[in-house]
């Protein structure tokens, strides 16, 4: 190692092994000279594993996620002439909330940049649904990002390579080294994105159950509450809602499936959970942004968010009236007898939609625009035998085997009379 560096990156790892904080100095200079390529891989996967076991404070997340933004660029939406907002949701089966939450928010004058990424395992990405759109396209230089957000008031779209860095060198590495779970890790890594982006308020959707990344309640918590006391150290004003991801959001699951169900909202209609969940966020974003007298139910209602919407698609290059790809073949999976459907499983439908085509298993691999799951029944609902639960989408037939093997055990039907307690979908709001 070079004399010149202020420290040994065994001694970081050390310190942390046994169970030490680490310094501002400490953390400031790992991050960096793992970004600069002068911490090896091993090296930045001992410590992560560290960091896992042992945890970190307050202090210790907000320099480490501080460290991340300064290896990169940051936003500055302050010439805007409106207030910014944004939603960060971590990821589940059938979450296409963003789609009709940015431009419902924007209605109001506040300005929504939602940098979003693409989907990888059973949950879905944002940026695949709308590449689904003919024409649309993610990718769009800062220019042109606080153009739209100047002249349509939403954008989503990829965040350039220039955010935090150092996190994209991590995150690959956490995903190869069992050290995704560690809480202080996503919190950082999803709070730099952030807070370098410069949005001046965040609402976050901490996901809880089956299909999310968090299974329990207790630890789902713990991740709001870092990231909520992250954002606001931060000067960023920041609320987390705690939602339900036992069963999957709407009634598909897949790209263009989830466009086309984003649509049905737009236009007043739709999935209830979906429109109950959109305006709860909505409310929460337009609150945060100074706006707490909108009504987004009403804007919902009356067609102003679809007027949003088609502007956002066109400034991208979308075709908003283009007819939306649709799968090849189709299979229905259906009730085998009467009953009452106690359970469908979001794990189980993200895997099944993935193995459909709808997702990815690395980064590079490419995604079915028309391929997922469209489901026909809720828990709670009642069927007969021979009735669709779901149907399968797809290009390529020869996935329907393996994509029915995933759903083994994730529909449920009981018999008749069987008590089906509803779930809230709000379990709880966490603040500052």
């Amino acid at each position: 190692m070079s004399t010149t560096e202020a420290f040994d990156a065994v001694d970081v790892i050390v310190a942390k092994r046994d169970g030490r904080r680490l310094t501002d100095a400490q953390i400031d200079w790992v991050v960096d000279a793992y970004t600069r390529g002068v911490v090896a891989d091993e090296q930045m996967s001992s410590l992560a594993m560290a960091i896992l076991l042992n945890g970190m404070d307050r202090a210790e997340i907000a320099r480490w996620t501080a460290a991340m933004i300064a290896s990169g660029e940051r936003l500055d939406f302050s010439s805007l002439s409106r207030p910014t907002s944004d939603k960060h949701s971590t990821g589940g089966v059938g979450d296409k909330i963003t789609l009709p939450l940015a431009p419902l928010v924007a209605v109001f004058d506040v300005a929504v940049p939602q940098l979003s990424g693409r989907g990888l395992g059973h949950t879905g990405g944002t940026l695949d649904k709308l590449e689904s759109i003919p024409g649309w396209r993610a990718a769009l230089s800062n220019e042109e990002t606080m153009q739209q957000l100047e002249d349509v008031g939403a954008v989503i779209c990829q965040a350039g390579s220039g955010l935090a860095p150092a996190d994209r060198k991590l995150y690959a590495l956490r995903d190869v080294t069992g050290t995704v779970e560690a809480i202080p890790l996503i919190a950082s890594s999803i709070m730099s994105k952030k807070i370098a982006e410069g949005t001046g308020s965040l609402v976050l959707d901490v996901k809880v159950g089956s299909g999310a990344f968090m299974k329990d309640e207790t630890r789902a918590r713990e991740l709001a509450q870092t990231m909520v006391g992250l954002g606001t150290d931060a000067g960023v004003t920041t609320v987390a809602l705690l939602t339900d991801m036992s069963t999957p959001l709407g009634l598909t699951a897949g790209n263009a499936l989830e466009v086309r169900e984003s649509l049905e909202v737009l236009a007043g209609g739709g999935p209830a959970d979906v429109v109950e969940l959109t305006i709860a966020l909505a409310r929460e974003m337009l609150d945060a942004a100074g706006r707490p007298d909108a009504d987004p139910a009403a804007a919902l209602a009356d067609g102003r968010a679809m007027d949003v919407w088609r502007r956002m698609i066109q400034a991208q290059g979308g075709d908003a009236d283009a007819p939306l790809p649709v799968a090849r073949e189709t299979e229905q999976v259906v009730a085998e007898t009467d009953g009452i459907v106690t359970t469908v499983d979001a794990y189980a439908v993200g895997i099944a939609a993935w193995r459909l085509g709808a997702g990815r298993a690395r980064k590079e691999d490419p995604v079915q625009a028309g391929a997922g799951v469209e489901l026909h029944v809720r828990p709670g609902d009642e069927v007969r035998a021979g009735q669709p639960l779901l149907t399968l989408h797809t290009d390529t037939p020869e996935r329907f085997g393996r994509a029915r093997e995933a759903l083994d055990g994730g529909l449920v039907v009981a018999p008749a009379g069987t008590r089906v307690e509803p779930r809230p979908l709000v379990i709880d709001r966490v603040t500052a």
